[in-house]
């Protein structure tokens, strides 16, 4: 479907919803006492559902251990196992487990400059 065929359908209904709204008006107005009229009187329109928010910024996740673990191994399979041990051992920690939270932005920023 085109563009201006959909705008033009869209269009078309939208005639017809309002069309639609005036007979319904017409015949509240002509037959007062029927169910229909005290129905549509008495019946607030329904209230449009609010939107979710969304973000603003887009925020980044906490880095974790298994993130780390997961780029410390992969360096360690090509190869690199001396350089990701001093690495760890930089930052205070005998293993990655005994790494501070703080510090794993930083071992990923350096392990994934470790090129051989």
């Amino acid at each position: 479907m085109t563009p201006d065929k959909a705008k033009s359908l869209a269009n078309d209904i939208s005639c017809a919803i309002a069309t639609l709204q005036l007979i319904a008006d017409e015949l509240a107005t002509a037959y007062p006492d029927s169910d229909y009229a005290h129905d549509a009187e008495l019946k607030p329109p329904p209230e449009p559902t609010p939107k979710p928010k969304t973000k603003t910024k887009t925020e980044k996740p906490a880095t974790t251990e298994d993130d780390v673990r997961r780029v410390l191994a992969a360096k360690s399979r090509d190869g690199f196992t001396a350089q990701v041990k001093a690495l760890i051992t930089k930052y205070g920690a005998p293993k990655v487990s005994e790494l501070d939270p703080a510090h794993y932005e930083a071992v990923i920023a350096e392990a994934e400059e470790i090129k051989g």
